[in-house]
């Protein structure tokens, strides 16, 4: 199981994530706004402005203080060891 670092010592499953966006969309908000409702709203910003959005296949939204790009590079990277880590 390999870990993606949203930021500020918080971490989630690379796994289960789905998409990483802007949070600077209506729709998007609206989708942070639902997912508040339903009680599966994350908060990893620590206070600090939110960055990226992090969707899971579980329907959990997770907010970051990081910005989309770096958690990107970070799922990316995460995922090029877990390959290197299956072909051994």
């Amino acid at each position: 199981m390999k870990l993606l670092n949203v930021g500020f010592g918080n971490v989630v499953v690379a796994g289960r994530v789905v998409a990483i966006v802007s949070p600077s969309s209506a729709p998007i908000k609206r989708l942070k706004d639902s997912a508040k409702k339903e009680g599966k709203l994350v908060d990893a910003t620590q206070g600090r402005r939110t960055r990226a959005i992090i969707i899971t296949d579980s329907d959990h939204v997770i907010l970051s203080g990081v910005q989309a790009e770096t958690v990107a590079q970070r799922l990316e990277q995460s995922m090029r060891e877990a390959d290197k880590a299956a072909d051994v």
